[in-house]
Order: C-alpha cells, then sequence, then structure tokens
C-alpha cells in the first residue's frame, strides 16, 4: 500500500501544483458544486484510506470545485436512487450499476451518454473493450463507467477446517452433499451465506444455478418471449434451491445472517465453504488503518477461492459457469448542461474516480480483483495472497452467465428474491415461485 500511497501524493502535489495559478483566483471569489451519491460504507476495510487517498487528494487538486458527498449502502442506496428517478433528477455524479438496481437511471436517461467525452480525451484506449460496450449498459448507451468486472460468485473454501474433518475441497454437489454429517459432527456448517437481504441468494448464486440449468443466453429467450420463469429448466433451478436447505447445504439459519456478518464469521471457522460476491474479498484484507485484518495474510494460504462445485444432478445444462457482470462505477446527471462549466467539473472528477490511480487503489484494498482500466501494472501493487487468488477466479470457469437482477428490473427481480427467500423458509414452492415471477415479468413486460 506504501507504493501506492506515495504515487497518489505525487500525483496529487504534481496536479495541485499545475492547477494552483489558474484556478487560485477562480476558486477565491466562487467554486462550482457537484452532488455526489456514493455507494460506500466507512466501516468497510480501508473506507478511511479511500476518503484520503481519492477524495481527499481530489479536493486538495481542485480547489475550484466543492464536492458534497452523500455516503449510503446497501438499500438505504438502492430506496435513494429509486426516490431520485422517481423525481426525475439524480445528483451531479452518481456511482452506479450498468443496469440492474440501477435500471431507472438507464432508461429514463437521467444519465449523461459520456461517450462525446470519452472520444474527446481518447479515453476508451485505457478500457477494457467490454466495459465501454453501449449494449451491456441499461439504455445502451455509456450511462457510466464501470470500475471493474465483478463475478457475483465467489465459492470461498476454508482448508483449516476441512483439514480438522480429514476432507478437500469437493468438485461436485454430491461430494458437497457428502460432507454436511461429517462437518456437522465437528461443529461445522458446510456454505454460509448472509441471507438475511433477499438480494443475496439471487445475485450471488442462485444466478449461477440458473445460468446452469437453463444455457447460456437463457436470460434473452424470456425476454423475447421464447421461454418462461415457469419453464422445467428455471422451475428446476428453483428447486435446486430448495434441495440446498433440505440436504443441509446451506442452512435456514443463514436467513437470519444479517449481510456484512457472515465474513466474520467464516474467517473464525464457523464453515468450511462461503458463497459470497468476488467484492467480499476486501473484509478479509488487511486494514490499513489498523493493521488488523480478518485473515491475517500469513493465513490466507489456507482459503481459496473457487466457483461453486459442479451441480452434478439431472437438467443441468453447463458447469465451469459463473455469473459476471460489469462493476458499478461513475456516471454524471443528464441534466447537466453540455460545454458548461459543471459539465468540466462533473467530467474531472468521474475521470479521477475512474482513473488508473483510483482503480489500482480500490484493487490494492481487495474492492475489485479485476480492474476495468488494462494500463494498472498488477505486478507493481501490494496485494495480499487472498487478492491474487481472487485475480485468477477467472480460470476457475468457462462461461460467463446472466446475473439476473442486471438482466431484469426491479418489478420482475424483487418477488423473485423475496420468492427464493419463502422457498428457504418452506413458505412458497419453486412453482409458486415460478408462477409470481412471471406474472410479475408479464406484468413489466404490458408496460413497457
Amino acid at each position: 500500500m506504501k507504493k501506492l500511497n506515495c504515487l497518489l501524493l505525487f500525483l496529487a502535489a504534481i496536479v495541485a501544483l499545475a492547477s494552483f495559478g489558474c484556478k487560485k483566483s477562480e476558486a477565491a471569489s466562487s467554486q462550482i458544486e457537484l452532488s455526489v451519491l456514493n455507494y460506500f460504507s466507512m466501516t468497510n476495510p480501508n473506507a478511511a484510506e479511500e476518503v484520503n487517498l481519492i477524495w481527499d487528494v481530489f479536493d486538495k487538486a481542485n480547489p475550484d470545485i466543492k464536492v458534497v458527498r452523500e455516503d449510503l449502502f446497501g438499500e438505504p442506496y438502492h430506496y435513494k436512487v429509486e426516490s431520485y428517478a422517481a423525481a426525475g433528477q439524480v445528483p451531479d455524479v452518481i456511482q452506479c450499476w450498468p443496469s440492474g438496481r440501477s435500471t431507472s437511471l438507464h432508461t429514463q436517461h437521467l444519465l449523461k451518454d459520456l461517450k462525446p467525452l470519452i472520444d474527446k480525451d481518447g479515453l476508451a484506449q485505457f478500457f477494457n473493450p467490454a466495459s465501454l460496450d453501449p449494449a451491456g449498459q441499461g439504455a445502451g448507451y455509456i450511462g457510466m463507467i464501470p470500475r471493474g468486472m465483478t463475478a457475483t460468485n465467489a465459492h470461498f473454501i476454508n482448508l483449516e477446517v476441512l483439514r480438522d474433518c480429514g476432507l478437500q475441497p469437493a468438485k461436485s454437489y454430491s461430494e458437497l452433499k457428502a460432507q454436511v454429517p461429517i462437518l456437522r459432527a465437528k461443529g461445522y456448517d458446510t456454505v454460509l451465506m448472509s441471507n438475511e437481504e433477499t438480494w443475496v441468494m439471487q445475485s450471488c448464486l442462485f444466478s449461477l444455478v440458473a445460468g446452469r440449468f437453463c444455457g447460456e443466453a437463457w436470460e434473452q429467450k424470456i425476454i423475447s418471449g421464447q421461454a418462461k420463469f415457469t419453464d422445467p429448466d428455471f422451475v428446476a433451478a428453483l428447486d435446486f434451491i430448495k434441495t440446498l436447505y433440505d440436504d443441509g447445504v446451506i442452512t435456514r439459519s443463514t436467513i437470519n445472517t444479517p449481510y456484512g456478518d457472515a465474513p466474520g464469521l467464516f474467517a473464525t471457522n464457523k464453515a468450511a465453504y462461503y458463497d459470497d460476491g468476488d467484492w467480499q474479498v476486501g473484509a478479509f484484507l488487511t486494514d490499513a488503518s489498523t493493521g488488523e485484518a480478518l485473515i491475517t495474510p500469513s493465513r490466507q494460504s489456507n482459503f481459496l477461492i473457487s466457483v461453486f462445485p459442479d451441480i452434478d444432478v439431472p437438467g443441468v445444462k453447463l458447469n465451469r459457469s459463473n455469473s459476471v457482470v460489469l462493476a458499478t462505477g461513475w456516471g454524471m446527471s443528464a441534466a447537466i448542461p453540455a460545454g458548461s462549466a459543471k459539465e468540466e467539473a462533473a467530467w474531472r472528477l468521474v475521470k479521477w474516480l475512474s482513473g488508473k490511480e483510483s482503480q489500482a487503489f480500490l484493487v490494492e484494498t481487495g474492492t475489485f480483483a479485476i480492474p476495468s482500466r488494462t494500463d494498472i501494472d498488477m505486478s507493481s501493487l501490494d496485494l495480499e495472497p487472498l487478492q491474487i487468488t481472487a485475480g485468477n477466479l477467472g480460470r476457475e470457469y468457462d462461461t460467463a452467465t446472466v446475473v439476473i437482477d442486471a438482466a431484469f428490473e426491479g418489478p420482475v427481480y424483487t418477488p423473485l428474491n423475496d420468492g427464493l427467500q419463502a422457498i428457504g423458509m418452506g413458505q412458497q414452492t419453486p412453482q409458486q415461485v415460478a408462477a409470481i415471477t412471471q406474472a410479475a415479468f408479464d406484468a413489466w413486460k404490458a408496460t413497457q
């Protein structure tokens, strides 16, 4: 981290010196104020470092801009976004998804098309082409710049627990199921998840399961009317979630586990496996402000990161697949006038937040394993063993399939999310959840 800190401070000094003369008189008389909505939790490891090295550095280097930042995380953030969308306006700069939970920002054209600005500054050469593909965003134009690529299933493996039970990492569901009584006899859970929030099961495991049962581009068949959520393959995917609970591979107690609690439980050897997104690697790393880590670097070699094992049950079309989506990133309000001073200021901030130094910091702190920029020398970064393991996650699968809440809008995936939890609690059957989801899709489709 020290190398990156020095680099950022050196860069900040250069930028500040270069801009000081031309901005001093302007800043003294007035500042351009930018409202910013940031998806961010101060409880995350290295959160204070991010404020110091990303936001404070920008403030010092740009005295003519006043950033008024609102930090929200989890559902409060999404509720706020929807309230902004309902009002038809968003903050000047906003962190958001390319679709999914941020679909309303895109489909209502509340985000400015950034392509003219990207082209003007020649930024495309520094990014993975897939990250700037307009087809990957909700409205078919570049409304935001993703900061990375996200695998929404990361299957964490605790070798300490497995060794204590004389076991090896399960390579198939049959092997995983067979390990349940052995682990239970020693007081361990098998697969840990934080399923109190309903999005977790859908995004971090069921999207992968649906891809394996339904095949590549299955969502396009539903959107085009060639398939339905009530078709046998999707129902079979839902039934597999019921099987996970029935077999004790995932215990029903996970439905009462808040998001954020599971990393600590896993790090203290409560379970052999833990399923979440690849972003959760950051929860285990050393906090630069305290020097403490949930899993110390010296211990991290006892943990692996893969994808959920092969599902060896009838009806599966794919294995060695994962659910993958463009990560969150930064966009600008479409209400900002083109060519205005506010547009220039907002674009300056978006470029910094999407820049090489900012993304390198996010990789070092475990926020992303794979940045969207291609000009970052990964070998120069101060990475812990678990981060290197996460960076190799792409080698663990051959096929990328859709993340459900990135392919469908809230009125469709919300009843599905709720239904997945209801399946776990035994309150609804897979067939009922499929029917409810299809009805929600039909109702949504009728409004388009």
